[in-house]
């Protein structure tokens, strides 16, 4: 794997937000689930979607916090304009679990 400058990193705007709408996402290829969440004041609500379904339900999302980059382009995955990328980690099996901190903190934070 290559390696990459502090000044590349610091391009890359990872937040913490807290998920203020979930729903299922069945237009999509992949078993999915639509997602807003609020970043805080400075980065507000972004839209995205998510591969989270084996172990979370729209349901069981709704207050979590999430950990996603926050500047990727924006793109169009079956009628949603994409926002955001939620950062998880796939099991053995491929199903993703979410990288979230071990306590709660003020949504908007900043990833260094």
């Amino acid at each position: 794997m290559s390696q990459i400058s502090w000044q590349y990193f610091e391009k890359v705007d990872i937040r913490l937000g807290s998920v203020i709408e979930a729903e299922p996402f069945p237009e999509t290829r992949n078993p999915s689930i639509k997602l807003a969440a609020d970043f805080g004041p400075e980065v507000e609500v972004k839209k995205t979607s998510a591969q989270l379904t084996e172990y979370y339900s729209p349901e069981t999302l709704l207050g979590r916090q999430v950990v996603a980059v926050a500047n990727v382009t924006s793109e169009a995955h079956c009628g949603l304009k994409s926002e955001a990328l939620v950062l998880g980690v796939p099991d053995e099996e491929g199903a993703v679990a979410l990288l979230v901190p071990d306590h709660e903190v003020p949504p908007g934070g900043r990833i260094y």
